[in-house]
């Protein structure tokens, strides 16, 4: 059969090709697949084909064939990177460090602390709102102000703890902000 035989066939069966490329799981991608499959079947120098719309529809299956093994090898070999670049070092912990914890604890207890200092009501409001999820309108609804107090209420907490934070990294010396820091980068 010549190219122009095989090109016949092609045209002639092109919109149940699509079809057969989307049932066969292209989606979206099936018009793709069978511009791939023209090219593959133009470049082919065939002899002599029995049944060139055959032919066309295995073409079709095996792009699709291909198509399926690529995604799952890209599928392993992500998920393999994950695995490795997630696990800790050998013979390294993922626990943070007694360091880190105490730090940690402590920043929680100034936090605490401070959010106290604001009032009774502004630390239930943020403690309602960041750490129960409760949103800004039920609060309002629960403690029997507007929504435009409940913000107010959120700002002074934010400022405040942005303030502490800053005071915070001012208190650190130099040397031991930085190496926290880098214990920050590597332990995640």
């Amino acid at each position: 059969m010549s190219s122009n035989g095989l090109e016949a066939v092609f045209l002639e069966n092109r919109l149940t090709l699509l079809r057969f490329l989307a049932a066969r799981g292209a989606g979206a991608d099936a018009e793709d697949l069978l511009q791939e499959l023209w090219v593959k079947a133009s470049a082919v120098d065939p002899g002599p084909i029995g049944n060139p719309t055959a032919y066309l529809y295995r073409m079709a299956d095996n792009l699709m064939l291909d198509r399926r093994r690529e995604t799952q090898r890209r599928t392993r070999r992500d998920d393999e990177w994950n695995d490795a670049a997630s696990s800790p070092l050998a013979g390294a912990s993922d626990q943070p460090s007694a360091e880190r914890i105490l730090i940690a604890r402590e920043r929680l207890r100034s936090v605490e602390s401070a959010l106290d200092a604001l009032g009774d009501r502004t630390a239930q409001i943020f403690k309602r709102h960041r750490i129960e999820g409760v949103s800004q309108r039920d609060i309002a609804s629960e403690v029997g102000i507007s929504l435009s107090a409940v913000e107010k209420h959120l700002q002074k907490a934010y400022r405040r703890l942005v303030e502490l934070r800053e005071d915070g990294d001012a208190e650190l010396p130099t040397a031991r902000r930085h190496a926290i820091e880098g214990m920050d980068d590597v332990n995640g």
